[in-house]
């Protein structure tokens, strides 16, 4: 039997039309009609898609709010009056986050780190570290070439002038960016009410590591031993820190003195300014020229 052309044609064309109003039927039958809160909620948020909310995007997190799956306060971008504004449209409860803020676990910049070889390519600490991890002698240290800051869409992250990020922690949001960017993994995001912190990630013992940083932690253990409450343990030749749950916002004076006798200021304190604090003992750091590079 032979089916002439148009016959062919005629027949693929009522398929597609067949076909056509099944999908036109199925999409008005199976149709979620979207909560038109969720776009007014939208609009109320600032549009950074940073994802320190714990959603991929402020679009999801509108849905998220109206669904009542969070809260307004998890927003860290959002100043309070424009959470004011979502809680009232909503009528929800703000909800309570405790703010954190990225910290840099290193200090070890050019005037007081060494260098066993110059790097000389991209611009980046992610391609510097494929190369021989990147010509710094500390093999944990930070490599200086702005990754971080670069990845930070909040302005939050500077390089001082020893080649060191620093984070301005009223413009942090604590988004992660640059955890990620990170290939040395020195970023992490710490609760502001916990005010000691650990600036180094050497994993070596001993006064020797001086030789490479002169703010690195040595592994004395002194600030193990002045902290109160066992809140400090040595761990990996490295002061392990461990807030217990009950701890209020504000920490305990006595805290502090577990940054005192640290030789090289490795442990400090962060104030409520963001402000890194050293202890009594702590050496002086003068020097404002980049220290020589070792010989490889």
């Amino acid at each position: 039997m032979v089916i002439s052309a148009f016959t062919a044609v005629s027949i693929v064309a009522l398929l597609t039309l067949l076909l056509a109003s099944l999908l036109a039927v199925a999409s008005i039958k199976l149709r979620v009609d979207e909560d038109p809160r969720v776009a007014h909620v939208y609009e109320l948020l600032p549009h950074n898609n940073c994802g320190a909310c714990g959603f991929p995007s402020c679009q999801m997190f509108a849905e998220a709010l109206v669904a009542g799956k969070t809260a307004p306060a998890n927003c860290t971008v959002s100043n309070a009056s424009d959470k004011q504004v979502i809680v009232d449209y909503l009528h929800v409860d703000a909800g309570h986050q405790v703010r954190k803020v990225a910290r840099l676990a290193c200090a070890g910049g050019d005037n007081v780190a060494t260098r066993q070889a110059h790097y000389q390519g991209e611009k980046s600490c992610a391609a510097a570290t494929q190369v021989a991890g990147g010509g710094k002698t500390c093999t944990w240290g930070c490599l200086g070439l702005a990754d971080c800051a670069n990845a930070c869409d909040f302005n939050a992250i500077t390089m001082n002038e020893h080649g060191l990020p620093e984070v301005n922690e009223a413009q942090c949001t604590a988004c992660g960016d640059c955890v990620i960017a990170c290939p040395k993994d020195l970023f992490s995001l710490q609760p502001v009410t916990q005010h000691l912190w650990v600036r180094c990630k050497n994993l070596e013992q001993g006064d020797e590591v001086l030789q490479h940083c002169q703010v690195a932690c040595t592994a004395c253990g002194r600030c193990a031993m002045d902290a109160p409450d066992n809140l400090i343990s040595m761990q990996n030749n490295l002061p392990h820190i461990r807030y217990p749950a009950s701890m209020s916002s504000q920490q305990p004076d006595s805290t502090r003195r577990a940054i005192e006798r640290c030789p090289t200021g490795a442990i400090v304190w962060f104030s409520d300014t963001g402000t890194a604090q050293h202890g009594a003992a702590a050496r002086q750091i003068i020097r404002h020229s980049a220290l020589n590079s070792e010989p490889s």
